[in-house]
């Protein structure tokens, strides 16, 4: 691991998500495994990958893809074994790269053993691990919060009288973090897996595990109006990430990233500046809600391009001004893939896919890369609901036909949002199922994959995968892409999005036409005045003629460019 640059090394770092279930399958059994990720432990060190980011492979029932822990110190026999683990870690260290895992601790599985001891008694010594409460005066519910998966967030438990917080699936019971031996089983376990050569920890969900202890019903006067702002950067969430960090992080040195539902940025600034001593950075999703008319994810509407740019330039300037750490990103398991999504993945895919990569890996953070993204996989094309397993989303297809969509529509609303657009296999050659499984895969094979996949793209200079690799070469080579101040250029142009970094000494520039025309865009004086002086050399191109430098330029549909002007 390079670690030369001190304690903040993650920062020149990229970091590949695996979907460990649909990466690589080593048995037949039709399910990613842990042995499939270590044979390609090559191809992501070929790809210039610091980090491997491993999603959930502890026991669990799979009610939520393995989000609902039973036991957080065993691997579920799905994927492998201790030593199979073990091996991945080996070979991860050996190359020089870090292990990230996920860890999930806003709430554990209702078959957990502490969940089983703690319903069977009021007086079990596991019962303060949970979140009980009595019947509200009515009789009825204690609250009315709401699950992020629709419905009440409490759960009846009759053996005891009491109801139960489940703010996700009604199988995963929120962990009460008010009772300090919660705090100490979750330091424990998470220096179990440090000292088992695990370098970093992705942490679920972690800004809402400080709930407003009232317990007060929601009365609507701030949207949604679900019971959210009770328990989303709850009352005590930074001192309870501090005591992590003096526990775990500091003395385990390892990179941390905490997933922030519906946060702020004021927050994500607290939680990754790095003298607050919290994580090393955060995920917010704002970005990704652009195509949500009205924050509706089951309705369809073009992204708003505008809000998209803002929304990105808004954490890019705050995080900076407030010394705080992005987590870049496009895609991951629970979103649609990108390209489908803010480009093209029909006949401008190859040139889509480089511009989505130029575009963010230019900006201030620790860019991430999900499985599938670096060659151009587009959402599938689903025939048919038989071909869904996401329960999210054949939940979401019976709800909106009871609201009075046909199935039709129902069915063209989940072609679009379904989590399963970015878990379908991996692609990774042209033969019977991609080179994924010998066997039956569990979800549907993009049948793309004889012209998208990672064999053809690896001897093509000009591919989707070498693109990927140019870039994420490039954060280590310049400096401004590290510590570059970021200033938008593009003042609300319809079809580009163009930024600039200065540190003073160099000057990155990124162009991109989000749009299947030519557009044309003009530097903005004072830029020009500064930069146009000089010469600029072009660091990345998606097209096979870049433009020439000049104040005014044309671009064909989806170019991307990236320039450096040095100053020195």
């Amino acid at each position: 691991m390079n670690h030369s640059t001190g304690q903040d090394w993650w920062r020149k770092s990229t970091v590949y998500q695996v979907y460990p279930k649909s990466f690589k399958d080593t048995t037949g059994s039709g399910t990613g495994d842990i042995r499939g990720l270590t044979g390609k432990l090559d191809y992501l060190q070929e790809l210039g990958i610091d980090i491997v980011w491993l999603q959930p492979v502890y026991v669990s029932p799979q009610n939520d893809n393995g989000y609902d822990v039973a036991d957080y110190r065993r691997i579920s026999e799905d994927f492998g074994s201790m030593e199979d683990f073990d091996q991945l870690a080996a070979g991860l260290k050996k190359r020089g790269m870090s292990l990230m895992t996920d860890i999930v601790v806003n709430h554990s599985s209702t078959e957990h053993p502490w969940f089983q001891e703690a319903k069977l008694s009021r007086d079990s010594r596991y019962r303060d691990y949970y979140i009980w409460r009595d019947p509200g005066p009515d009789g009825g519910l204690p609250n009315n919060w709401q699950s992020k998966f629709g419905g009440p967030a409490w759960q009846w438990e009759e053996a005891t009288g009491q109801y139960f917080l489940t703010l996700f699936d009604k199988t995963q019971a929120d962990l009460n973090w008010e009772n300090s031996k919660v705090r100490q089983e979750v330091a424990d376990l998470m220096s179990f897996w440090a000292e088992k050569g695990v370098s970093g920890f992705r942490m679920d969900v972690i800004n809402l595990i400080s709930k407003d202890q009232e317990f007060l019903n929601d009365d609507g006067s701030k949207p949604p109006g679900d019971g959210r702002k009770f328990y989303t950067d709850g009352p005590r969430v930074h001192e309870y990430i501090k005591e992590l960090y003096k526990r775990v992080f500091g003395p385990h040195n390892v990179v941390t990233v905490g997933e922030m539902s519906s946060t702020t940025l004021e927050h994500c600034i607290r939680y990754s500046n790095p003298h607050e001593q919290e994580f090393s950075m955060t995920f917010n999703f704002h970005h990704l809600k652009v195509d949500y008319p009205g924050g509706n994810k089951w309705e369809l509407m073009p992204y708003d391009f505008e809000a998209l740019k803002r929304l990105l330039s808004e954490w890019q300037t705050g995080m900076q001004q407030g010394g705080g750490w992005n987590a870049l990103f496009w895609n991951n398991h629970d979103q649609p893939r990108a390209l489908s999504r803010f480009a093209d993945d029909g006949k401008y895919r190859i040139e889509s896919a480089k511009m989505l990569a130029t575009t963010l890996h230019g900006l201030q953070g620790t860019p991430y890369v999900y499985q599938g993204e670096e060659i151009g996989m587009p959402n599938p094309q689903w025939k048919d609901i038989s071909e869904f397993r996401d329960i999210e989303s054949t939940n979401m297809y019976r709800i909106l036909q009871e609201q009075g969509k046909s199935a039709e529509e129902a069915l063209t609303i989940l072609r679009e949002r379904s989590r399963d657009n970015s878990r379908t296999p991996m692609l990774w050659d042209d033969s019977r199922n991609a080179g994924f499984t010998s066997g039956t895969p569990w979800l549907k094979i993009d049948e793309r994959y004889k012209e998208i996949n990672v064999a053809s793209q690896l001897p093509n200079p000009d591919s989707i995968l070498n693109h990927y690799k140019q870039v994420i070469a490039l954060r280590k080579q310049e400096q401004v892409i590290t510590d570059g101040r970021y200033k938008r250029l593009d003042e609300q142009h319809p079809q580009i999005f163009a930024y600039e970094r200065d540190n003073g000494q160099d000057t990155l520039v990124v162009v991109s036409n989000f749009s299947g025309q030519e557009a044309e865009f003009t530097f903005p004086d004072d830029l020009w005045t500064q930069a146009g002086a000089y010469e600029a050399e072009l660091l990345s191109s998606n097209t096979a003629q870049a433009p020439a430098w000049e104040k005014q330029m044309q671009l064909s549909p989806y170019a991307s460019y990236m320039w450096i002007i040095r100053n020195t």
